[in-house]
């Protein structure tokens, strides 16, 4: 295989040295290679995103890893904007109500 082959088959492959774990489908790592994308745009991606997340992995745990991958680089982007939003909400959790946190 030459190299340029080579080059081709791992720019397919979207092997960019991040974790795949994080971000199996490679959607946040897209988002930043759109030129002119916007914040609500992100949003949308950030969503499809935390939906397509296998079962049982964390959401909250993986955006450090996505910030720290991709938001470092470009930290002006509408989608590091996102993924700091969804950081400060996860770290944030506050009560919904219900019959629990009524007074009895």
């Amino acid at each position: 295989m030459s190299s340029e082959t080579q080059d081709s088959a791992t720019a397919t492959s979207g092997s960019t040295g991040q974790d795949p774990a994080l971000d199996p489908k490679g959607l946040i790592r897209e988002s930043y290679r759109m030129d002119g994308i916007s914040e609500g745009e992100c949003r949308s991606i950030f969503l499809d995103w935390a939906l397509s997340l296998p079962d049982g992995q964390d959401s909250r745990a993986a955006i450090p890893g996505l910030l720290a991958a991709y938001g470092a680089a470009q930290p002006d982007h509408p989608m590091t904007q996102v993924l700091r939003a969804g950081a400060e909400a996860a770290a944030k959790p506050r009560r919904r109500g219900g019959w629990r946190s009524r007074d009895r």
